[in-house]
């Protein structure tokens, strides 16, 4: 234990006198109105919100986890697309297609929102540009190689059509980050943003994170409980 922990420990009232505290760790110092916000308004300021390409690019954003999520977890209950096609990998194979044509459109749509809006004189430098294909070749990497370790339908929810895999996998890249396919796409993304010097790159991008994010919450526990269920089957036969 430190002094300074055994002082609290051996009188709190002094040490309560000397030190309030607040229930905001402190940030009720902080004097938010000095803060310089320059480039923030310039970043809002180059982007149309309004403009159509934004509106369908953020729409596809939205669009494709849901779409798979929910059709994976239907499969998952009914089988449906499995007796569809007669077989779980064919079924797998097909959402996978879908999904694939899904993600290229996302991207198309993206594009097509960063062509037609401004670039920022901020980010039109060498070094933005260099750092933006860097990232591009990270994601690249993060995503291939996340495909190359699941495999097809590893990769494309084959776990909800009742294919798991024998064992989880923890070698490169899933001993770097544990959603490396989500990550390297948005290291994609947030590259080419930085590569075409677009402000509305960076928006679309942070909402590509916020969704994967909220997207790895709502697939990690449902595919661990599918695997459980797999587990307890074993244990009783």
């Amino acid at each position: 234990m430190s002094d300074a922990a055994a002082l609290r420990y051996q009188n709190p009232d002094k040490e309560k006198r000397a030190v309030p505290l607040d229930c905001c760790g402190g940030l009720n110092n902080v004097d938010f109105s000095k803060m310089d916000l320059t480039l923030i308004e310039g970043l809002l300021k180059l982007t149309n919100f309004q403009d159509s390409s934004f509106c369908v690019a953020v729409a596809a954003i939205i669009f494709n986890p849901f779409f798979w999520n929910v059709v994976a977890r239907w499969e998952h209950r009914t089988h449906s697309l499995s007796k569809l096609f007669g077989s779980p990998y064919l079924a797998c194979y097909c959402l996978g297609f879908v999904i694939i044509l899904l993600n290229v459109y996302r991207s198309h749509s993206m594009t097509v929102a960063m062509k037609a809006q401004a670039k920022w004189e901020v980010m039109d430098r060498t070094d933005v540009f260099y750092a933006g294909a860097g990232l591009m070749v990270l994601g690249t990497v993060l995503v291939v190689s996340s495909f190359l370790a699941l495999g097809f339908t590893g990769t494309f929810l084959g776990d909800y059509f009742g294919i798991l895999m024998d064992e989880k996998v923890t070698g490169f890249p899933f001993n770097i980050t544990e959603n490396p396919m989500y990550w390297g796409s948005t290291a994609n993304y947030l590259g080419l943003a930085l590569i075409g010097a677009s402000p509305v790159g960076l928006v679309l991008t942070a909402i590509v994170a916020v969704v994967y994010k909220m997207a790895i919450r709502f697939e990690g526990p449902f595919t661990e409980l599918i695997y459980q269920e797999r587990s307890q089957r074993r244990k009783r036969e």
